[in-house]
């Protein structure tokens, strides 16, 4: 099955859409995905490859994560979250520990964004969240970002106090990626609870990183917005 699969995706590579994607995925020189492979394959045909092969056992899972192709690491994510979708308590918590073991090889902002909140989320959602401060204190980029953008379900369940703690954590991180990471965050809690987002921002738009600022003020009130701009200047 796992030989079929790859068969699968590499009949399905399509170089047309390289100039387009690389430019997403940062693969240029001394950019972050510099080094990674690419089939160029489109994000919803890999979903249909993932749905096909949806029973793939963690033996090869654990084959496609290890893997230097971007998309065998995608497939194995949506394999995962597929799994972990279907509501087996054990499952789960195979997921979970299956995914954390391997949290260095989710290693492209898409690879964190499509499968973090599918997996962590629910799986802590009632339970203890240490494990998400200690990713925000990693050295790994990746870990940074899977725990923040991890907390997405956390916040539609109007649950922020992680998001903002954690982003606190990453408030001052030199990297533009989690910057982007943070205010998309911070915007989400402030589409559900304005006030929320403008107690945060009160207390650190003076020493926040300005894109991320820029970015997080992006839907307040136009007066509002002006206000924190000014400090921009």
């Amino acid at each position: 099955m796992l030989n079929q699969l790859k068969t699968d995706l590499k009949k399905l590579s399509n170089p047309d859409q390289a100039q387009i994607l690389s430019r997403f995925f940062k693969t240029w020189k001394g950019e972050y995905g510099e080094w990674d492979k690419f089939l160029w394959i489109k994000v919803p045909v890999q979903r249909q490859i993932a749905k096909k092969y949806s029973d793939l056992d963690f033996k090869d899972l654990q084959v496609l994560i290890n893997s230097d192709i971007h998309e065998h690491r995608l497939v194995a994510l949506l394999i995962l979250v597929q799994k972990f979708s279907k509501w087996d308590s054990k499952l789960q918590e195979k997921v979970y520990k299956f995914y954390l073991q391997n949290s260095r090889r989710v290693n492209n902002r898409d690879l964190v964004d499509l499968s973090a909140p599918n997996i962590i989320w629910n799986y802590l959602l009632n339970s203890d969240k240490s494990i998400l401060y200690k990713l925000a204190k990693s050295n790994n980029l990746r870990e940074k970002r899977i725990s923040i953008i991890s907390t997405y379900t956390f916040i539609k369940s109007h649950q922020f106090q992680d998001t903002l703690q954690i982003a606190e954590i990453l408030l001052h991180d030199t990297h533009d990626l989690i910057h982007k990471a943070v205010w998309r965050m911070l915007r989400e809690v402030g589409n559900r609870d304005p006030k929320q987002e403008e107690n945060f921002l009160k207390k650190y738009y003076q020493s926040m990183p300005r894109t991320m600022l820029r970015y997080a003020i992006e839907k307040f009130p136009e007066n509002l917005r002006q206000k924190y701009l000014k400090w921009l200047i």
